[in-house]
């Protein structure tokens, strides 16, 4: 029988693990970000300063706003993934604000189980929708086909970028 991962509620004291296993998660998918837009200026004037600050800071900020629930899974007692997801601004809609494995610990289920702890709650909450919101790119594919699989349905959305 395979044994369930420990999730729990996110701590202040696993802000570090959390923000370090985000920008190992999320560098392929900023790769992906900076590659769609290469050539029109729009990467470089979002992430002056380099992707991993700017993500350090969103991280960090999510995790403790105060506004959103978060939880660490930790399938051998170190955190390998976290979830937050808050109220959205639609009456009865939750939304998944961040979700990330560690690349050394995906495609074990751990994205799934995060997601389901978000859903429970959502529901425990009397929300009637979920939502997650994620990129187009190439970068963002596996979250995609994740998000898919735990029943999410996809509302095509376009958004365009330019410099001013």
């Amino acid at each position: 029988m395979k044994e369930l991962p420990v999730i729990r509620p996110y701590d202040p004291t696993d802000r570090d693990d959390v923000v370090a296993l985000s920008l190992r998660a999320w560098a392929p998918v900023f790769d992906s970000i900076e590659a769609a837009l290469h050539g029109s200026g729009v990467y470089e004037l979002q992430f002056p300063d380099g992707w991993e600050p700017a993500q350090r800071a969103a991280v960090t900020g999510v995790c403790e706003s105060g506004t959103a629930r978060v939880w660490v899974v930790e399938p051998a007692g170190t955190v390998a993934g976290f979830v937050a997801v808050q109220q959205a601004a639609e009456e009865g809609c939750g939304e998944i604000v961040m979700l990330a494995v560690d690349p050394a610990a995906q495609r074990r289920g751990l994205g799934a189980a995060l997601t389901r702890t978000a859903l429970d709650w959502m529901r425990a909450q009397g929300m009637t929708v979920a939502m997650v919101e994620t990129g187009g790119d190439p970068g963002h594919a596996p979250a995609r086909a994740a998000y898919a699989a735990a029943g999410f349905h996809l509302l095509p959305v376009a958004r365009y970028f330019r410099t001013l």
